[in-house]
């Protein structure tokens, strides 16, 4: 880099500095490409990884970055993961090069190689075995990653509690969006949000991804509503996704109750029953049932519970999936790798992000819930087998309320699971924050 770098940027840094701070082996410039990988094709070495920064002497040359390291947000992430990034094998390190190519399962972006790689036309180039390595490495959790991630679920949960005492009607939804941003921010040093907020009031809270630039937290919260909070901060690159639901004015109206503390009573089951050796799609299920239960207790479906999860009439309450791994990106890596299971084809089963069978390590969040959506409705209403199990006046009667979301960031331990996130989750303990009681609570 020119000197001049230095004005506008700052201090240059060494290749020792980037060492140190990213843990490899070696670091080199981009010019020196060739002229390493020369060198390494007749000295075997042991396995390294290598990472590339620009010379001083290349101008403004770009960085050829590891995919799971980043600076900025996690939409930089992404971005510079398509890039792809160069790691050298131990057999002569230039007679095997171990490059990124492959398609998240989730985004279905695709990781491609860089285009220096052209530089060595007699190259060895595995392009196969170092995506699904990688991927794995993000899947399971170091101990070090889990004390981030555990750090900026403190601040995020912290920050939703804030929210939800701040809460009245009349407020805008954005206002909440930026009360969180200021928290996670002033208080625990988090610059960016894992994800766009979602914000949703009323009706709005029933659009599983309310709050994107078309539709931009931008609704008046009345008295009455609840209002549906799915926010995160993001950490040194690790993500939170937390979401509560609340009603606006302080206090559960008896139908919000009814559907909330159904999903609670599946979001509880779900960490309950997670372990090791325990299938994804299982656990859709078990949340599913408790939905469904808790319906048809209320009033608000009829029948057998069994007919209900045969016609997959949760589905139309829970169109998506149960949860998703978590990690340097909010929907991360590693849900459906090629010698794991299969994605589902029932409907909602369909939208999981992940069918994998829990292992230690993992991070994921458990975000089951319950939505009365009017597409979907209408949907469920014009078919007969289906709308046989609906007690419509109930239903209708629900629409207003949108729907109700609960997510936990869990992470699987040897024995069985443990959430990182900590905000008021009982009907009681978030009418009383509300009230101004404290949480964590004194005693």
């Amino acid at each position: 880099l020119p000197d001049e770098y230095a004005v506008w940027m700052g201090e240059i840094r060494s290749l020792e500095h980037f060492k140190a701070k990213y843990e490899v082996d070696e670091v080199h410039y981009t010019d020196e490409f060739t002229s390493v990988l020369s060198i390494r094709s007749s000295t075997p070495s042991p396995s390294r990884l290598a990472e590339l920064h620009s010379s001083p002497s290349a101008g403004s040359g770009g960085l050829v970055p590891c995919s799971h390291k980043r600076t900025q947000s996690a939409y930089d992430q992404e971005e510079r993961a398509r890039d792809g990034c160069i790691y050298l094998h131990s057999e002569g390190l230039a007679s095997r090069l171990l490059v990124l190519r492959g398609e998240n399962t989730d985004s279905g972006r695709q990781v491609s190689p860089p285009p220096c790689l052209d530089l060595l036309p007699h190259a060895k180039v595995d392009s196969v075995t170092l995506f699904p390595a990688i991927n794995e490495c993000r899947v399971h959790k170091s101990a070090s990653e889990l004390e981030v991630m555990a750090y900026v679920n403190r601040i995020s949960s912290a920050a939703h509690v804030e929210v939800m005492r701040a809460c009245k009607p009349g407020m805008m939804e954005y206002q909440l969006e930026s009360l969180f941003q200021h928290e996670v921010y002033s208080k625990g040093g988090c610059r960016h949000v894992a994800y766009t907020s979602i914000c949703a009031s009323g009706e709005n809270s029933a659009v599983l991804h309310y709050g994107h630039a078309g539709a931009p937290n931008n609704r008046c919260m009345q008295e009455g509503d609840l209002v549906l909070l799915d926010m995160g901060a993001e950490y040194h690159c690790y993500a939170s996704d937390i979401t509560c639901t609340l009603p606006v004015s302080g206090r559960f109206s008896i139908d919000q109750r009814l559907v909330y503390e159904g999903v609670l009573r599946a979001h509880t089951a779900v960490i309950a029953a997670m372990a090791p050796g325990v299938a994804w799609p299982d656990m859709h299920l078990l949340a599913e049932r408790h939905i469904l239960q808790a319906l048809l207790e209320g009033g608000i479906l009829r029948g057998e519970l069994e007919d209900l999860v045969q016609h997959r009439v949760a589905a139309i309450f829970m169109p998506h999936g149960l949860g998703h791994l978590l990690g340097i990106d909010t929907h991360d890596v590693g849900g459906y790798p090629k010698d794991g299971p299969a994605r589902r084809t029932e409907p909602g089963l369909k939208s999981l992000r992940t069918a994998r069978v829990l292992e230690e390590g993992m991070v994921i969040t458990v975000e089951p819930g319950c939505y009365f959506n009017k597409y979907l409705l209408h949907k469920a209403e014009a078919d007969p087998v289906i709308a046989q199990f609906f007690i419509w006046e109930a239903v209708k009667r629900c629409i207003p309320m949108g729907g109700v979301r609960i997510e936990d960031n869990v992470v699987v331990t040897s024995s069985g699971s443990r959430s990182l996130t900590n905000v008021p989750r009982t009907v009681e303990e978030i009418e009383a924050v509300m009230s101004g009681a404290s949480w964590p609570h004194s005693g």
